[in-house]
């Protein structure tokens, strides 16, 4: 990145720049209505630099780099190479050396490529931004606005910088995350009095805010880590809340490190006592504390995430934060919208109807004018209507109340050369109940016009019969305003009920098998849609849920939110619901004990998708949905969910797959030489050894992202369970330590020396640790489970070059000696009986200990069967 200036010259004008005239701003900025020339923003970003936020999730290699060899782990190593080297040792040091740079070098390639992996797919769901440069509009990335650039803001947009406004219609901006206010902010341009606190400059907008309704243009005052809200997040740069996968290596680590320290000190006590060398002592307990550790968790956990993000990302799941794959394994419930998710997303006009239910041209005509000069968010419904009727003649715009939530109406004021009103007049559409509030009059079919409370129980009957037919109903509304050459929301009043407009969503072919696939992956199916009970339900059964539980918003708000915690799991939909309703929703649900998805692409489901464990919204959502969420699918197609799911699930289990194995094996061979250490009159292997050992074995381990995953390791949701590794650990460490006491106990008597002792004894180590791999790597029959090619091929390399070193010069340097023909084959006789062993305990466990049935043998895939 551009060296950004860490502070900007002193100028009046824009360190106050709420409390000063738009034109002001702009000469002060050296720009103009018509937007910076390219030149003028090439310069200004030499100096300023891009317009992003520094992120814990985005380091340099040099932070990267230092992340490995700050590790605890390498620390530990370079210490006790500096104590070798201090007392003569020179052997011992270079090749702990050696091991903590190639360890190094590994980890940070590893972890190096999966963050320019996640770069590459975040680039893809990129936030753009309307600029006017030389009088031009273009759309531009955010990160590559400038101070003094004109921007085009309209609903669903985010602020993109701190800005001065210029103009602006009925704007109102959600600043929650920047002033706590829970309520959209009108704002207007002009200036106020500069003591004015932050929350009351109605001209200014703020980075990490968002635009609910209205349209504005604006100039660019401050970008990045100038503006405000990059100044609170300087002081308050934390990482975001653990996901409940990081708490549980955080409280396996803390395991790991009780039974490490106990058992480090244990061993250099015992052979203190024995009165071995304190050196060679020392380093052994080093060893066996880090030969206990899986040091390579970080990297490994990381390959595994990005790797899965790669795949994911074939699939059109871009994931844009790597930590929340666990938890898109972990999802046992996603709550989502019904359109364009469970229907077919495009909104269909199935006609305009005048108050008797007939089909009526001069309502469809209206319709059209509507959706022809709004302004404001995009959205099917206009897109329909100005598909039915392209062209409505005659018309000129004079003004827009935009949409928005509370109203949940959409204004144009126009001049109709057609209409029999003389003058202007102002056509409002929305929904059907907020329409008529604010209707006096209702429009006859012979064009006559009667009180709308003569008529209101009949509207609202057709209404309801239409809703129970899957359709969705809104309403016209017109006003006669001869003189008006504006319009506000004040004007929205005294109007005559036109008619209704009915949309048609219909369900998606596929709805009802995608809704029953959920079901089968064990995760439950919320809707929750702001569309009344009658649709949603009709949608609902439509889809595969045949007798759905409803709660309407009006409902919601009457239940306290202990009642909400002990009723969600019975709820199938909520409809009617608040924006503000949809992350209580999420909320009690995850209070409830459930890990939650929330799958939303609209403005009001920003606090939703930052509440939910999971934060699901598509590429063509609104900019807040794209940045609040953490996962970006490329469609709007529950498919695609699913095979996210099966994916996150698939890189869940190949983590763990690491920790299982890698944890038992070195628990067991760390307590078996722990144990050796008693009786044996020399170390069961050398310092350098273990760590060799160690290293070699990590070879395999790291190609684990690569792996097949067994059909029953996705069919439900994955969650970390601590008690299980422990009870896995020790089962298996111990069945480790009975073969490693008998391969001592054989190399003792029949091996001679001290060299050939540690040299069986390393080829055992190895060996096994390398099978055991292979053989939990599944709950089958290993032999029947095929593992990934890289797996595989990385094991049989490092088996080869294990057996080479131990038969071969090339082992010297590590105090390894070649072994008889005899003794070579009692290794590999061990070996096979380990196997068989383990794999019968396996089995064993999976049924017994967890209660798991393991599942006929099929065709896999990664993350699919």
């Amino acid at each position: 990145m551009p060296p950004r200036n860490p502070k900007a010259l002193p100028n009046p004008t824009l360190d106050s720049s709420w409390a000063a005239a738009s034109e002001a701003v702009l000469i002060a900025l050296n720009s103009a209505p018509t937007g910076l020339t390219e030149a003028a923003a090439l310069e200004a970003r030499r100096r300023y630099g891009l317009n992003t936020m520094t992120s814990r999730s985005h380091r340099s290699d040099a932070a990267l780099l230092w992340a490995q060899v700050a590790s605890p782990m390498m620390l530990m190593l370079a210490s006790a190479a500096v104590v070798s080297l201090a007392v003569g040792s020179s052997t011992d040091a270079a090749i702990i050396v050696a091991i903590v740079v190639l360890s190094v070098l590994i980890g940070f390639s590893q972890e190096r490529a999966a963050a320019h992996a996640v770069a590459r797919l975040m680039a893809r769901v990129a936030v753009n931004t309307v600029v006017v440069r030389e009088g031009r509009e273009r759309e531009i990335p955010i990160a590559d606005l400038v101070p003094g650039d004109i921007v085009r803001l309209r609903a669903g947009h985010l602020v993109p910088a701190d800005a001065v406004l210029l103009s602006s219609t009925a704007l109102q901006v959600d600043a929650a995350a920047l002033t706590g206010e829970s309520l959209p902010t009108e704002k207007r341009a002009g200036p106020v009095p500069s003591d004015t606190p932050l929350g009351g400059r109605l001209g200014s907008l703020w980075f990490g805010t968002h635009v609910v309704s209205g349209i504005a243009t604006a100039v660019i005052i401050k970008t990045g880590a100038e503006t405000a809200f990059g100044a609170i997040a300087a002081r308050l740069n934390t990482a975001p809340p653990p996901s409940d996968f990081q708490r549980g290596i955080s409280a396996f680590g803390a395991l790991l490190v009780k039974v490490t320290t106990a058992l480090v000190f244990a061993i250099f006590a015992a052979n203190m006592y024995f009165h071995r060398p304190f050196l060679e002592s020392f380093l052994f307990a080093v060893a066996l504390a880090v030969g206990l550790v899986p040091e390579l968790l970080p990297a490994i956990v990381g390959v595994t995430r990005a790797a899965g993000a790669r795949r994911m990302a074939k699939r059109g799941v871009i994931v844009k934060r790597l930590a929340v794959i666990e938890n898109f394994g972990s999802m046992n419930v996603l709550c989502s919208d019904k359109t364009g998710t469970l229907t077919e997303g495009k909104v269909q006009l199935n006609g305009a109807l005048d108050v008797s239910g007939a089909p009526s041209t001069p309502v469809l005509r209206y319709a059209a004018i509507n959706a022809a000069f709004e302004t404001g968010f995009s959205n099917p419904i206009d897109a329909a209507l100005r598909a039915a009727l392209p062209n409505p003649g005659g018309v000129s715009r004079l003004g827009e109340v935009p949409y928005d939530f509370i109203r949940r109406r959409l204004s144009v004021l126009v001049h109709d050369s057609d209409s029999a009103s003389v003058g202007a007049v102002l056509v409002t559409k929305g929904a059907l109940r907020d329409v008529l509030a604010v209707c006096t009059q209702a429009r006859l079919p012979d064009g006559g016009g009667v009180p709308l409370s003569s008529l209101e129980s009949s509207v609202l009957e057709r209404f309801h019969a239409m809703s129970e037919q899957g359709l969705r109903v809104l309403g016209v509304a017109t006003r006669s305003m001869p003189t008006a050459t504006g319009v506000a929301a004040a004007d929205e009043a005294g109007m005559t009920f036109e008619g209704f407009l009915a949309f048609a969503d219909p369900p998606r072919p596929d709805a009802a098998a995608l809704v029953a696939e959920l079901r089968a992956l064990e995760i439950r199916l919320q809707i929750i849609t702001g569309d009344n009970a009658a649709v949603a339900t009709r949608v609902a059964r439509a889809v595969g849920i045949p007798s759905p539980v409803v709660v309407t918003g009006q409902a919601l708000h009457a239940l306290s939110e202990a009642a909400l915690i002990a009723r969600i799991k019975l709820v199938d939909v909520f409809a009617e619901v608040e924006p503000n309703q949809k992350e209580r929703i999420i909320l009690a649900q995850k209070k409830a004990g459930n890990v939650v998805g929330f799958l939303g692409d609209g403005i009001n489901d920003a606090t939703a998708l930052h509440a939910a464990d999971v934060g699901i919204s598509v590429d063509s959502a609104a900019d807040v949905a794209k940045e609040a969420a953490e996962i970006v699918l490329l469609q709007h197609d529950l498919g695609v969910v699913l095979e996210g799911v099966r994916e996150g699930r698939a890189t869940f289990a190949n983590t763990l797959k690491y920790i299982y194995i890698t944890t038992s094996a070195n628990f067991g061979n760390m307590l078996s030489m722990a144990g050796a250490t008693l009786f044996l009159p020399f170390l069961p292997l050398l310092p350098r050894q273990i760590l060799l050992n160690n290293f070699l074995s990590d070879f395999p381990a790291m190609t684990i992202a690569t792996d097949r995953v067994d059909p029953t390791q996705v069919a439900k949701p994955q969650r970390w369970d601590v008690h299980r590794i422990r009870t896995f650990m020790l089962v298996f460490g111990a069945i480790s330590s009975v073969f490693d006491l008998l391969t001592f106990g054989l190399l003792f008597w029949l091996g001679g020396s001290e060299d050939t002792f540690r040299t069986g004894w390393f080829l055992v180590s190895l060996l096994t640790e390398l099978v055991i791999l292979l053989v939990m790597r599944t709950h089958r029959p290993f032999l029947r489970s095929r593992p990934s090619a890289a797996l595989l091929g990385s094991t049989v390399v490092v088996a080869a070059f294990t057996v080479a070193l131990v038969m071969l010069p090339i082992g010297r340097p590590f105090g390894l000696v070649p072994l008889s023909p005899f003794l070579f084959g009692m290794c590999l006789a061990i070996t096979a009986g380990y196997t068989g062993v383990s794999e019968a305990a396996k089995r064993w466990f999976f049924r017994r200990v967890t209660g798991e049935a393991l599942a006929p043998v099929a065709v896999q895939t990664r993350g699919r069967t």
